[in-house]
């Protein structure tokens, strides 16, 4: 006794790769498939369509092939509405509910497919009736009574597909670079922060310690100054040491003038944080002219906001950093509104935690020494991302002097001087 079911694939799904995903998913989970019609596109815009019939010998099985594929954006060829339970209490999903993707996403009601507001992966969605809105919620923004949509069925997904247009992310896509960055690849880069800017779109940038340690702290600063970053995430070690950096010239004790530790530089950055809980605040801290370099410095004198998340290793920790992990979620997911694209650069904690706050469409550039770290976060989003292996110190300067770092720069996107 065999089982089997249609679904239909439409789209960009041959030369961005999802027909042959899903004829792999489709074997590897051990069913069969016939093609029962195909539509090729004829022209580069054209998009092209596929009715399948997937069979197994076991209902199990079928099942959990068409959840495979209906994360590659399959739909049965005839779509009931969304179940919807209420949620038992707060943060208590219905059994059965719906764990999103990052990919946009819409949800039928009523006969209606309505677009997911705030997508985000590892999430549930809940439908308002009354507003005939869908969102897409934490766990811990759950509240009780709310509809939560259970199963997939009446829900479709959209993935990324291979751009129409040339440029960086489609040569690039899915690839994780072992050499050093050429400056080639570098400028593509460059090229691609500047049209975001132009298009309106935000930058934002994860960042680790190793931007400082490694001397690539003057250059973020740079970019910051000259309007290339609108919001940094990152965790109390980058503030830290970034301003012990601006107060004693060292990096974890370490003279990043000289390359050698100074005498008793290990309290160097208790010391800087011992000044700024003087002062109130990093802001405070400048103002009263404490802080007066750095890319905190810059981020306070540029109105650039900043979100610093802790972790239960943080020395201190400074007076901004949010404590309470859902509280730093939140913060994440309300400063990365508008970000077209993110560059994550030297720590795996906290660009892991903003990835998974990331909408698939937003354009993700991941660095790090470590080649498994880059591939980890490139895990949690192919299409739209670039994995580079390289260190801070080599990245950023390369990046900043692609933007114009070190001489005739203007000191923002548009040409014109920077209000300060």
């Amino acid at each position: 006794m065999t089982t089997s079911r249609e679904i239909e694939l439409e789209g960009h799904i041959i030369d961005s790769g999802i027909m042959t995903r899903a004829l792999d998913r489709i074997m590897d989970r051990g069913g069969s498939f016939e093609i029962l019609e195909f539509q090729v596109g004829k022209h580069k815009t054209d998009p092209s369509f596929a009715r399948l019939s997937v069979t197994c010998e076991e209902p199990t099985t079928l099942q959990l092939i068409l959840s495979d594929l209906h994360r590659l954006g399959a739909r049965q060829p005839t779509v009931e509405d969304a179940g919807l339970e209420p949620a038992e209490a707060d943060r208590v999903a219905p059994r059965g509910f719906y764990s999103t993707t990052n990919y946009p996403t819409e949800v039928k009601f009523r006969g209606t497919w309505l677009p997911v507001r705030d997508i985000e992966m590892d999430c549930l969605i809940t439908v308002d009736p009354a507003g005939q809105v869908a969102q897409c919620l934490p766990f811990s923004k759950l509240r009780k009574e709310a509809l939560v949509v259970v199963g997939e069925e009446g829900v479709r997904v959209f993935p990324p597909e291979r751009p129409r247009e040339t440029s960086t992310f489609e040569f690039m896509h899915g690839t994780v670079s072992s050499e050093r960055p050429s400056e080639t690849l570098i400028a593509r880069i460059a090229g691609e922060m500047i049209r975001v800017k132009q298009a309106g779109g935000r930058i934002g940038l994860v960042g680790g310690p190793a931007i400082v340690h490694t001397g690539a702290g003057p250059a973020l600063a740079w970019m910051v100054r000259n309007g290339f970053v609108d919001v940094i995430f990152a965790g109390n070690a980058l503030a830290t040491h970034d301003i012990e950096c601006s107060l004693f010239g060292t990096s974890l004790g370490m003279d990043l003038a000289t390359g050698t530790p100074v005498r008793d530089g290990h309290r160097n950055h208790l010391d800087a944080i011992a000044e700024i809980l003087r002062a109130g605040s990093i802001a405070d801290a400048v103002e009263q002219g404490i802080v007066t370099s750095g890319v905190m410095y810059e981020c306070v004198r540029s109105g650039i906001p900043y979100v610093l998340a802790g972790s239960i290793r943080d020395d201190g920790p400074l007076p901004d950093v949010i404590t309470d992990t859902v509280l730093a979620q939140d913060a994440i997911r309300e400063h990365l509104r508008g970000c077209g694209m993110v560059l994550m650069i030297g720590t795996l904690l906290h660009s892991v935690a903003v990835g998974n706050c990331l909408p698939a469409e937003v354009k993700t550039i991941c660095v790090d020494i470590n080649p498994a770290s880059v591939t980890k976060l490139m895990d949690r989003g192919t299409m739209q991302a670039i994995g580079i292996v390289s260190d801070a110190g080599t990245f950023l300067p390369l990046l900043a002097r692609a933007l114009g770092y070190d001489g005739g720069a203007p000191d923002a996107i548009d040409g014109s001087p920077r209000e300060r």
